[in-house]
């Protein structure tokens, strides 16, 4: 079965993810709080949790969605709507949330085990991931042909566009053992939040 991603879809896709994956937050905070305590390995470590609960989300919204699209046939374009409406909510409420300041409580014992299970709890614990995946998907997906050749290729954008901004993050704790200031989150958020905005218009336009 051939694939269903175009090349301009795929580089659309791993640019989106990559700008949300920056975004800073708890994730962040951990892997930047593994590395600066403990060094760069734990907080490599943290981010392949991260990208793995992140693959766990995406196999179940791309199946979930492509059983859907079968079942429902048109009236699929009502789950359309609803995830670009969704998706719209959400980036506002980046565009106004205020930057994240502080670390990780609570911090599991120095083992690289725990700091790969933190960073695959964090993700899981997230509820709302899998809502963001469930209305972002059909803008880059024809879910009505869906492959696992589409999901492999979609799981390789994501580990490097997920796991690229996590490391960015674990370099900059590792040498500095800082993070980035409040201002320069805020400004994160916006452009998170306007991508996020723009993929919702996107994905309602398509519908």
């Amino acid at each position: 079965m051939q694939s269903t991603m175009t090349i301009s879809s795929s580089v659309t896709l791993f640019g989106v993810m990559a700008v949300l994956a920056f975004i800073p937050g708890v994730s962040v905070l951990a892997v930047s709080a593994r590395s600066a305590a403990y060094g760069s390995v734990h907080g490599v470590f943290t981010a392949l949790g991260i990208v793995v609960g992140d693959i766990i989300f995406i196999l179940l919204a791309i199946f979930g969605l492509s059983m859907l699209a079968q079942a429902m046939g048109s009236l699929f374009v009502l789950i359309k709507y609803l995830g670009g409406v969704y998706l719209i909510w959400l980036g506002i409420a980046l565009w106004r949330s205020k930057s994240e300041s502080g670390t990780v409580a609570g911090q599991m014992e120095s083992s690289l085990l725990s700091s790969f299970l933190t960073g695959l709890f964090i993700t899981l614990g997230d509820q709302k991931a899998i809502l963001f995946y469930l209305g972002f998907f059909p803008a880059f997906l024809d879910l009505s042909e869906v492959s696992f050749i589409d999901a492999g290729i979609i799981i390789f954008i994501a580990a490097l566009a997920v796991g690229g901004a996590k490391l960015v993050y674990v370099f900059i704790a590792d040498r500095a053992g800082s993070f980035f200031s409040s201002t320069v989150n805020q400004i994160i958020n916006r452009v998170a939040g306007g991508v996020v905005i723009a993929v919702g218009v996107f994905v309602i336009a398509k519908a």
